[in-house]
């Protein structure tokens, strides 16, 4: 059974770095054909695509957080992370990680989620 699940501090300080990490059990994150995704929801709005890191490791990420967003993985570990640099109180949401299945184009899996709050 496929199982994601995210990690990382719950409260980040306004122009800091947010750090998450994402540990996958179950399916190796260099199984083809596999994109392993970070999305968000904020406070009472929809869910925003950050990013993926495919099973080759190349990444593509929204345009609109781009210049702020790296995720790189760690194949040892079965985990990929997200930094998100120079947060601001408007980066405060739900951050899930999920797995997306390219040749249907479906995410078939989610973490729980967790909660990060950008605040001094």
């Amino acid at each position: 059974q496929v199982q994601l699940q995210e990690s990382g501090p719950g409260l980040v300080k306004p122009s800091q770095t947010l750090s998450l990490t994402c540990t996958v059990s179950g399916a190796a994150i260099t199984t083809n054909n596999y994109y392993w995704s970070w999305i968000r929801q904020p406070p009472g709005k929809g869910l925003e695509w950050i990013g993926y890191i495919t099973y080759t490791g190349s990444t593509d990420y929204s345009p609109s957080l781009k210049s702020r967003t790296s995720i790189s993985r760690d194949t040892s570990k079965n985990r990929f992370t997200l930094q998100l640099n120079s947060v601001t109180p408007e980066d405060t949401a739900v951050y899930y990680c999920a797995r997306y299945y390219s040749s249907s184009r479906h995410y078939n899996h989610w973490g729980q989620g967790t909660q990060v709050t950008v605040s001094s």
